[in-house]
């Protein structure tokens, strides 16, 4: 099928505003490959060091210098309950490395923390920024010079875009992800949200609201609605980083269990050392990314991507901005519904055609980059095929040829929206974005008057109160990345949803995040310039009026500039200074970008 007008040309508008930095890119891993097998530069006291504590035979494989040596980078604990199936991971794969000739190491973990535990919590404050710490991180494990290729044992939010930050400073070596799957389907997700809104009215009490959230996080593997954990393996797939169709297996099954090992022994096949040498660097490119955001909109992924992206990007040398969803949303459809954009959880996507199929209707439509180079296969056409176990051996067939559940995976031709799910709003309060594949085209513009707060803490107090019995948007300032890290500000949901139910017309604007599973009210999140940094919303007072329209993609005041620029601007309150996140990350906090530009600290702008 021949590539959609918009699609071609957004990738490459981003190959054109890329040219420099991404030339800079390349010579830079050009010159890093001029020094592999890299541990072969290291003198023999740098050697010995380095593999003083494997057995003999790979003391020998590794000295010898002629089979690969695979650096793992894991971000296991077992408090994340995605991520505790790692703790076996490392010695499985030197186990499946070494039955073809091959050793492994593990380089370094890098930090791990759980969005689910932080959410509302002080810890959030840490949760962007440990993806910067991740990156930094991986690029330590990485600097030892002893690998020639990189596995990463990753899943959640912050993490898998962290990782791939990092890696990619390594990209002259080949490197691939190994996902663990999700936990199998506990108490269907709207039930779990039906419970946490009673709760947040007073109508059922703590004891019934952790015996719901325990029926729905209840086993190991990743959380089964549709949030920022599951959407990273969405991405990682459409980049071709990953087994096409393995991202949504469950954990601990003989099928997971063959594409370990199939992840494992492919890594050793596409080093320098084989005939098929696949260096990141030549992997990933504009396609790559583009492919990633069409993936996000067709599924109606996490808004969080919109930052996560962008930072990803430019750790290869490529500028993403908001434009480019923007005008890829406008021409993508939505074909999945998976909660919280519908009732259905992540396990019923994969069984009604998972990847493999949402993938082959967006290739078909032309709307990816069916040419972009994987790690397996031979280019993202062929990610349009599934595993299965034929007599206990792993093999590829042909993604199912229609969706099993029209409820859940839709066409091109009959989508649940001609659009993706994201879109930009623009105006006179600033820039942001919007998910509205959860909120329902009723509820898409609201006009009504600000509620200006400084925190979620205060939300809950209005609504305790009874403040909020009315139409109104409410505006959570002084969230952003300058502010306090930008925490994702999930305790908001269940009240601000709770108001709509009662006919209110209600919507969020914030300068801080959502979480992945954010849904049915309209929220313009990461509004840029974010409060502490001067923008409009530090001028905005209670009742002014607000008007959000996501189908226009307007959002503003109506206050005139003048009267706008005569008003003083708010400072972050002080009892908003204290915090882990502003006591460990102050020196970060002062150079973090925008969250159009990433958020991130690490970019270097000559790379």
């Amino acid at each position: 099928m021949e590539l959609h007008n918009t699609v071609a040309e957004v990738t490459e508008r981003i190959e054109r505003r890329s040219r420099g930095p991404r030339q800079n890119y390349l010579d830079l891993m050009a010159r890093s490959r001029d020094l592999r097998p890299q541990r072969g530069q290291l003198s023999c006291g740098n050697l010995a060091h380095g593999f003083a504590a494997c057995g003999d035979d790979d003391k020998d494989s590794i000295r010898l210098m002629e089979s690969s040596n695979i650096g793992i980078v894991t971000a296991f604990n077992d408090m994340l309950s995605a991520h505790q199936p790692y703790a076996e991971y490392p010695d499985k794969i030197k186990s499946y490395v070494r039955a073809v000739g091959s050793t492994a190491q593990v380089a370094g973990g890098v930090p791990a923390m759980c969005d689910g535990v932080t959410q509302g919590q002080i810890g959030m404050e840490l949760s962007l920024f440990s993806r910067d710490n991740i990156a930094q991180a991986t690029g330590i494990a990485l600097s030892h010079h002893m690998f020639d290729g990189i596995v990463c044992l990753g899943i959640c939010d912050k993490i898998v875009p962290g990782l791939i930050m990092g890696v990619l400073r390594f990209g002259h070596l080949p490197a691939l992800f190994i996902p663990a799957g999700p936990m199998p389907s506990g108490l269907p997700n709207a039930e779990k949200a039906r419970v946490r809104q009673l709760f947040a009215e007073g109508k059922v009490g703590r004891e019934e609201l952790l015996a719901a959230e325990s029926a729905s996080y209840h086993s190991a593997g990743t959380c089964t609605f549709y949030g920022t954990a599951n959407t990273n393996q969405m991405v990682m797939e459409a980049m071709g980083l990953q087994l096409p169709g393995g991202s949504f297996v469950n954990p601990g099954t003989p099928l997971r269990e063959a594409l370990t090992q199939e992840a494992s022994e492919l890594i050793t096949r596409i080093t320098a050392q084989g005939p098929d040498a696949r260096p990141l660097a030549e992997v990933i490119d504009a396609r790559s990314f583009v492919n990633a955001i069409v993936a996000l909109l067709a599924s109606g992924g996490s808004t969080n991507h919109t930052i996560h992206l962008i930072a990803m990007a430019r750790a290869a040398g490529l500028v993403v901005t908001w434009d480019d969803f923007s005008e890829l949303s406008a021409v993508v459809p939505l074909l999945a519904r998976v909660y919280p954009n519908g009732q259905a959880d992540i396990n019923h996507f994969h069984a009604a055609g998972g990847t493999g199929f949402l993938f082959r209707e967006l290739l078909d439509g032309g709307l990816m980059h069916g040419s972009a180079r994987t790690v397996w296969g031979d280019s993202f056409q062929d990610y349009t095929q599934e595993p299965f176990l034929a007599e206990g051996k792993l093999s590829w067939r042909p993604a199912a040829s229609k969706s099993l559940d029209a409820d859940v995976l839709g066409t091109t031709e009959a989508p649940f929206s001609p659009e993706g799910g994201l879109r930009l709003l623009q105006g006179n309060l600033g820039r942001a974005v919007i998910k509205v594949s959860a909120v329902k085209p009723e509820h898409r513009k609201v006009v009504a008057p600000a509620v200006v707060i400084d925190s979620q803490e205060h939300l809950a107090k209005k609504f305790a109160e009874g403040e909020l019995e009315r139409d109104c948007i409410v505006v959570v300032r002084f969230q952003g990345p300058r502010a306090n890290g930008m925490p994702e500000l999930h305790k908001l949901t269940p009240l601000l949803g709770s108001l709509q139910d009662k006919g209110h017309s209600v919507a969020l604007v914030t300068d801080g995040r959502m979480s992945g599973a954010s849904g049915k009210v309209p929220a313009a999140i990461h509004i840029t310039p974010e409060a502490a940094m001067g923008g409009a919303l530090a001028r905005l007072r209670d009742g002014d009026m607000i008007s959000l329209d996501a189908v226009t993609g307007t959002l503003s005041c109506e206050v005139s500039e003048e009267d706008m620029a005569d008003r003083p601007l708010a400072r972050v309150p002080g009892d908003s200074q204290e915090g882990v996140g502003r006591e460990l990350f102050s020196v970060f906090r002062k150079v973090v970008t925008t969250p159009e530009a990433g958020a991130t600290v690490i970019f270097n702008e000559e790379i």
